[in-house]
């Protein structure tokens, strides 16, 4: 197939080089011409994955538009949206009119826009033209962008309206150690995509408060619940949540080393202030800006996310970590599946 990865960081990277494996056209776009120059001759991402080698055959684009209009008008193609989720609006409007009309365009990013409160498959209705509406997908699942490319066995769901769009996103992306599964659950892997960086900054936090591994265990399991009850508000199915969009993807986002929404809880707890974080990190950590949409979100449909509300008192309103945590840890006890 002729493929387009839109978003040359970390994961756009990693999978532009699994697409490639499996021998499809592959052409990664970014904005960043000197990146993209550096990347071509270096075959490799040197300011998101040092040392990894790029396939030879895979291509670097700057120009969007021309990318996708090149793509096939004939035959199904795949547009890999793996851009930061703040950012998705613009970048398929801008494009929409020249995406062809059996174009899949397949969503790997994963939050929940800020004030709109839609998931990135919801954006992407909103700006993509009708005829693509029941073409759109979303793959999710625990990921690590580095484990990925150095080939460790990985699992991820590819989730669309459609079963045969579904099972087309899986027939692209499945080879040797990189393993699809399809599901029609689209809502069920956004929120649990989006929702589970929340978490991961929660326990960060904790991690970076010196509290062990009952903690992580605990703030790690109520967050599950935390996103179940929103997912099942929205309508997915809580079985969803239980697999690798939803427990599969928090257990990774909130145990791994390589997690930023982690690394971005470890310097909430040093006491820094949501900029100085945003500052000090070298890539976006979505479960920043998701905070503040889940945070809305709970409340426009009333579900109690108490984890998640803790951290949007941190990030947003200023509070310090010790007292929210206090706070949590003096909540009411309750029955645990109330």
């Amino acid at each position: 197939m002729d493929i387009v990865v839109v978003g040359a960081g970390s994961w756009g990277t990693a999978l532009a080089c699994v697409l490639c494996e499996n021998q499809h056209q592959v052409t990664l776009w970014g904005r960043d011409e000197a990146q993209l120059a550096e990347m071509a001759a270096q075959r490799e991402n040197r300011r998101y994955l040092p040392g990894l080698r790029l396939p030879e055959s895979l291509r670097f684009s700057s120009d969007l538009s021309a990318t996708v209009r090149a793509l096939p008008t004939d035959i199904p193609s795949l547009v890999v949206a793996v851009v930061p989720t703040h950012t998705m609006r613009q970048v398929f409007a801008e494009v929409a009119a020249d995406l062809p009309a059996q174009a899949v365009i397949v969503s790997a990013s994963k939050g929940i826009e800020n004030d709109s409160l839609l998931t990135m498959d919801q954006v992407l209705q909103q700006v993509l033209p009708l005829v693509l509406h029941d073409r759109i997908a979303v793959l999710s699942g625990p990921s690590f962008a580095k484990e990925t490319i150095e080939k460790h066995p990985t699992a991820v769901v590819a989730a669309a309206k459609q079963r045969q769009i579904a099972e087309l996103v899986q027939r692209a992306f499945q080879v040797g150690t990189f393993r699809v599964y399809t599901s029609d659950d689209v809502v069920g892997a956004e929120v649990g995509g989006a929702v589970k960086n929340v978490i991961a900054i929660a326990c960060g936090i904790a991690d970076g408060l010196g509290f062990g591994h009952n903690t992580r265990a605990a703030v790690i399991t109520r967050g599950l619940a935390e996103i179940s009850r929103l997912g099942v508000r929205l309508g997915c199915n809580p079985l969803t949540l239980a697999g690798l969009a939803g427990m599969g993807d928090l257990v990774l986002t909130c145990n791994g080393p390589q997690s930023r929404n982690r690394q971005a809880g470890l310097l909430f707890a040093q006491g820094k202030s949501l900029a100085e974080v945003q500052t000090a990190m070298r890539q976006v950590a979505e479960g920043i800006r998701t905070t503040r949409s889940v945070h809305d979100l709970a409340a426009k449909v009333g579900v109690e996310m108490p984890i998640s509300a803790a951290i949007y008192r941190v990030l947003y309103e200023n509070q310090p970590v010790g007292q929210v945590m206090s706070d949590l840890l003096g909540r009411p006890p309750r029955h645990e599946l109330g």
